[in-house]
């Protein structure tokens, strides 16, 4: 059985987010877990979009914003290609999800991880094989 994992972007901003303390603390157990046992997976995408949020949201300047993403960078990382960007707007045209929702999705699927830990999606749902798992529901 594969338990490999695929981490949202909110879930690292929460991790880094002192004004959501109950959210950082769940998002920080459950990334040190993951990572401990290193099945987390993320995507380029994840990346590009933490780094977005850390100075935007988080007000990380941009070299402590960068430094995070080198740390992300350590994970298991599915690098967006042009066969998964088309088969996320399959995912987006079939199941009226975000577009952006769709490619983290269909990453997910590609890595072949059962799990998608988001709080961005249904809790329960499976989309492309993919069961959504809400940790802050």
């Amino acid at each position: 059985m594969n338990d490999r994992v695929f981490v949202d972007t909110n879930v690292f901003v929460y991790a880094d987010d002192a004004s959501a303390k109950a959210k950082r603390t769940r998002a920080r157990k459950l990334l040190s877990e993951l990572i401990r046992d290193r099945r987390v997976v993320i995507s380029t995408q994840i990346m590009q979009e933490y780094y977005a949020a850390a100075i935007r949201k988080l007000g990380l300047p941009p070299h402590k914003a960068r430094s995070r993403v080198e740390r992300l960078n350590r994970l298991d990382t599915v690098v967006i290609r042009p066969a998964i960007i088309l088969g996320a707007i399959d995912l987006h045209r079939l199941h009226a999800l975000s577009f952006w929702d769709a490619l983290v999705v269909r990453s997910a699927s590609t890595a072949e991880c059962p799990r998608l830990i988001s709080e961005d999606l249904a809790h329960g749902l499976v989309i492309d094989g993919v069961k959504i798992e809400n940790p802050f529901a």
